[in-house]
């Protein structure tokens, strides 16, 4: 490929991702670019990379298993201040509970988040339902088939993750605090 074929592909990812609010996976830029899937990491690259030499306020994020033009991160306390955009409510301490048991055990049913928490989790499954970071994925084979629930693709997106490996590895507990 050479430098002109390579800027006209660069354009046109632009404008792709420009036109797509969620992430595009690179098979599906492939596909649209008529390109050889093993190329769009490349080519994705040497587009943020155009970004950041010219100091856009733009940059290319890798998130959800795919690819979303964003707005730089520096310029996230300037779009605040001047669009005073609203941050949405923030998330209870059982949602948090019930997100964090969700994403690392699932599928979980609302009675297996009960056991673990040792409470009731309507509520938060309810909100975190709501806000979309949790979804039902199934039913589980067992008495009343209760619902699965699993993350969603917002959930990563919102997170900044690429997939559920990128999450932070759990702390082992030894024997000694187990017990206690």
């Amino acid at each position: 490929m050479n430098l002109h074929d390579d800027s006209q592909m660069i354009r046109k990812l632009e404008a792709l991702l420009f036109t797509q609010s969620e992430p595009v996976a690179g098979d599906q830029l492939a596909l649209w670019l008529d390109m050889d899937p093993e190329h769009i990491p490349a080519l994705v690259e040497s587009y943020a990379k155009s970004l950041e030499r010219r100091n856009a306020g733009l940059c290319v994020r890798s998130i959800a298993g795919g690819y979303v033009l964003a707005t730089a991160p520096d310029l996230s306390a300037f779009l605040d201040r001047h669009l005073r955009l609203k941050a949405p409510e923030p998330l209870s301490q059982a949602a948090w509970e019930v997100l964090s048991i969700v994403a690392y055990r699932q599928p979980i049913t609302r009675l297996e988040i009960d056991a673990l928490r040792q409470t009731q989790s309507e509520r938060a499954i309810e909100t975190l339902l709501s806000r979309e970071f949790i979804e039902q994925v199934g039913r589980k084979e067992a008495p009343g088939r209760p619902i699965l629930y699993g993350t969603t693709p917002q959930f990563l997106q919102e997170f900044g993750l690429n997939s559920l490996e990128d999450l932070p590895s759990l702390p082992q507990l030894s024997s000694d605090s187990a017990s206690s």
